[in-house]
């Protein structure tokens, strides 16, 4: 299972995933309300028949993960990156989750 990081800025939800050896076409990201998913696969290379295999620690198949983002997000404005086996997922907040400073007036 992929590791994963959520964290928050004044306007943002970012979501960084290791996700090494997947394919960014084989990543599939979804946002509904609150709720986001990321799922993937990452593919079985083909075996060499005249290799003998001693040993086989790398894992193959599909993952889905499913996350309730921590405050009210914007669906439009999502940008995603998949660099160096990394995704990340930059989520804008909705104006009513932003954080506001109110100042006090002295009477």
């Amino acid at each position: 299972m992929p590791a994963f990081d959520i964290s928050e800025t004044d306007d943002h939800i970012v979501v960084r995933a290791d996700l090494p050896g997947i394919d960014a076409k084989d990543l599939d990201i979804n946002l509904s309300g609150n709720v986001l998913s990321i799922s993937g696969e990452k593919k079985k290379e083909q075996e060499q028949k005249d290799e003998n295999h001693y040993s086989i620690e790398r894992q193959f198949g599909s993952f889905c993960r499913t996350f309730t983002v921590p405050a009210e997000v914007k669906e439009e404005g999502i940008e995603a990156t998949y660099k160096d086996g990394v995704l990340r997922l930059k989520i804008p907040k909705a104006e009513s989750a932003k954080r506001r400073k109110i100042e006090v007036k002295q009477v």
